[in-house]
């Protein structure tokens, strides 16, 4: 490690509080559908994965198995998502059902205009160093464990 340059705060505060912000602009377009914007990245993994099993899902995801029982819950609730039988009386399949298809596709129009709006404050040319540095540095840590609040 080079000893010239040295890191100065918490890199986890700086993560969270940008993580907020991002969330905030995500949340107000897409917030405009009903939805929260983890709630429409669950519908679109199901319409691309779907049916699927759970812990499936979990793993592509990248989410524990009671974090994503959490997160099914009030799409349930609320028709989007759907339980189904699966290969054997002891497994399910996750799918969405038709009114999930109608939300997620209204809530992926907002989530384009939150997008560009995005793009358009940050700068594309920084969007996309900040995409290829995120991915980089999520993938020098991928050793490290799953935690309990993965989300």
């Amino acid at each position: 490690m080079d000893t010239a340059v040295k890191p100065q705060g918490c890199t986890n505060l700086k993560l969270r509080q940008l993580m907020r912000r991002v969330a905030q602009l995500y949340d107000a377009e897409v917030g405009k559908t009903g939805l929260r914007g983890t709630q429409y990245s669950l519908l679109s993994y199901v319409a691309r994965l779907g049916p699927v099993r759970p812990v499936d899902l979990a793993r592509a995801m990248k989410v524990d198995a009671s974090t994503l029982t959490r997160n099914l819950r009030p799409l349930m609730a609320m028709g989007l998502l759907q339980l189904d039988a699966g290969a054997d009386a002891r497994s399910r399949l996750v799918n969405i059902t038709p009114a999930g298809r109608e939300k997620r596709q209204e809530a992926q129009r907002r989530w384009r205009v939150a997008q560009e709006a995005l793009n358009q404050r940050l700068g594309p040319a920084r969007v996309v160093a900040l995409h290829a540095l995120l991915d980089e540095c999520r993938d020098l840590l991928s050793d490290l464990p799953p935690g309990e609040s993965d989300e």
